[in-house]
């Protein structure tokens, strides 16, 4: 079958960065709508390896495209603990100002109040098969058309088109978008020889009922234990060579209450000496009396963004993972949002201009407020994981907190509301 001319825009993938540019699309450009395609290799709702968590900047995307993110089954995160070895800077929503607890438990680590805005959350989790399938049916309500169950097995960019070759036969269209992911066929095709920085992550779900031991930390008792809607991330890895931390926050699969347990590893002493993530991730499990052989573990890779990477050739410009994640946290939801937007900017003005080289799209994204906290992620990654001395370490999140703050607000948060 070849489709010749009908689609102007073919977008390869249907997860949030594809279906946030279908978005924009039809907010920007609503002209461009019914020559628009989305190719997804599997069908809604689909098993999706993502923690899922949705950070203030997604959520102020989605409402700026008329979506209600509470639509999706999710649970709220009321606290987020960044720690080093447990302890460490707690981050709620609240309405007072910087404060410290006075119980004992809190005595021990700096806790900080923020409310930039009207939420009464600090995160909120999703699973990836609930969110995509949600964000699927608003874009079709849009009046973009997918067409799931189609394998797209390589993209020839051309002088005057681009041919998509898939199982179903022969696409061809005057701009792709390739939102296929980390490994997609879109990037290896388009950019064939361009470097590739990979992160990994492992992933673990436990039933939320689950008790710790007397004398461990409550925060495994789950929902059953006053510490349900807290979230820890702790990077107590860091001196053994693993760029990243552990999680452990709440969640849901198909209504019941879980916890979903991982760690994340920007990869960057891929060639020194560290232990692997499974052990380090058991090692911790386990200090909350949680057994790591007793659940499946699933791994997956992030390619995570350099402001040195290239985004696109002619026709053809890559969104989300394809382009480039969170280099410093492994954040992917918000981001592949972000991008949606950029890429729909992008492509409207490839079309009023008559020029689909995509030359500035690079220039586009890292001027972006989307390019501008990747690439201070991209740089605090390089330097906060690169401090391996566990003194510094455990200073930086237990006595400099205040600090940690005061750049993350100014240089990695809050870029959403600045997306115009």
């Amino acid at each position: 079958m070849s489709i010749a001319d009908k689609y102007d825009i073919l977008i390869v993938g249907a997860g949030p960065a594809g279906l946030s540019t279908a978005l924009h699309l039809a907010k920007f450009a609503p002209e461009l709508v019914t020559r628009t395609l989305i190719l997804e290799k599997a069908h809604h709702p689909r098993p999706k390896l993502c923690a899922g968590g949705l950070v203030a900047d997604a959520e102020i995307i989605l409402e700026r495209l008329g979506l209600d993110s509470s639509e999706v089954p999710h649970v709220d995160v009321k606290e987020a603990h960044f720690d080093f070895a447990g302890k460490g800077l707690v981050i709620g929503i609240g309405r007072g100002q910087a404060r410290k607890n006075a119980d004992e438990e809190k005595k021990k680590s700096a806790s900080i109040r923020v409310d930039p805005r009207p939420l009464l959350h600090v995160l909120r989790i999703i699973r990836r098969d609930e969110f995509d399938a949600w964000l699927a049916r608003k874009v079709r309500e849009k009046g973009v058309e997918i067409r799931e169950g189609v394998t797209v097995r390589s993209v020839y960019p051309a002088d005057e088109s681009v041919e998509i070759e898939t199982d179903v036969g022969t696409f061809r269209a005057q701009i792709v978008v390739g939102a296929d992911g980390s490994n997609g066929i879109t990037r290896r095709c388009a950019l064939l020889d361009a470097p590739l920085h990979t992160a990994r992550a492992l992933e673990v779900l436990t039933p939320a009922h689950l008790h710790c031991p007397s004398g461990t930390s409550p925060k495994s008792f789950g929902f059953g234990g006053g510490q349900e809607g807290n979230a820890y991330f702790d990077f107590f890895p860091i001196p053994t060579g693993i760029a990243g931390y552990t999680w452990d926050f709440p969640t849901q699969v198909k209504g019941q209450l879980m916890r979903c347990w991982g760690i994340y590893d920007m990869n960057i002493f891929a060639d020194g000496k560290r232990p692997r993530l499974k052990e380090t991730l058991a090692q911790e499990m386990a200090r909350h009396g949680l057994d790591l052989a007793k659940a499946e573990v699933n791994a997956h890779p992030l390619r995570w963004f350099s402001p040195f990477n290239a985004f696109a050739v002619p026709r053809v410009l890559l969104v989300g993972d394809a382009a480039g994640a969170d280099p410093l946290l492994g954040e992917g939801i918000s981001m592949a949002l972000g991008y949606g937007h950029v890429a729909a900017q992008a492509v409207r003005s490839a079309f009023t201009r008559d020029d689909f080289s995509f030359r500035n799209y690079r220039r586009r994204i890292l001027r972006s407020p989307l390019g501008q906290t990747l690439t201070a992620r991209w740089f605090f990654g390089h330097i906060t994981y690169a401090l391996r001395w566990r003194w510094l370490q455990s200073a930086l999140w237990r006595r400099l907190n205040s600090l940690i703050v005061a750049l993350a607000w100014l240089f990695v948060l809050n870029w959403g509301k600045r997306m115009r």
